[in-house]
């Protein structure tokens, strides 16, 4: 049987939680720090995922606009048909829900387009938080609405600056 890795490594966000085997990355999500012992962070990386934690860290210093992981989700044939669909948004763009179900080849299957990104267990690397409302909105991020907007920001070419 092949042994699954996890690894923790923090980032401006909080601390993601990364796990794979010799097969690709399964999931990286985000965790609030409360939520990770120091000896988790301080744990060394497995080989096996020290890839992904290096594109991460370039990812974050804004030296890197896509991954080249192999990955791994653990999902439906339709939810990873769906999250495929979100790794030709290119960085710094956004699509809206209705623009992806129709990209998928069914507009009226928005619901469940939502419903499969909501299940998307590859945060930043499958691009979920690049979906927004119709009418621009940020809607719909497991990790939180201010998450979703610190990574359109970080990916903006155009970044947003805080007056105060």
């Amino acid at each position: 049987m092949i042994e699954t890795q996890t690894t923790y490594y923090k980032t401006p966000i909080g601390i993601a939680k990364i796990t794979g085997d010799e097969n690709g990355i399964q999931s990286v999500i985000v965790l609030d720090e409360t939520k990770v012992s120091q000896n988790d962070l301080d744990a060394d990386t497995p080989e096996i995922l020290k890839y992904c934690v290096t594109q991460l860290e370039e990812y974050f210093k804004g030296e890197r606009a896509s991954f080249d992981l192999t990955v791994n989700p653990k999902g439906t044939y339709f939810q990873k048909k769906v999250w495929k669909s979100l790794l030709n948004i290119p960085f710094g763009k956004t699509r809206s829900y209705l623009e992806q179900s129709k990209v998928l080849g069914d507009a009226k299957a928005i619901r469940a387009v939502a419903a499969a990104n909501s299940k998307n267990p590859l945060w930043i690397i499958i691009p979920c938080h690049r979906i927004i409302g119709s009418d621009g909105s940020l809607t719909g991020y497991a990790g939180g609405i201010w998450r979703k907007k610190w990574l359109l920001n970080h990916e903006s070419p155009n970044k947003q600056q805080s007056l105060f």
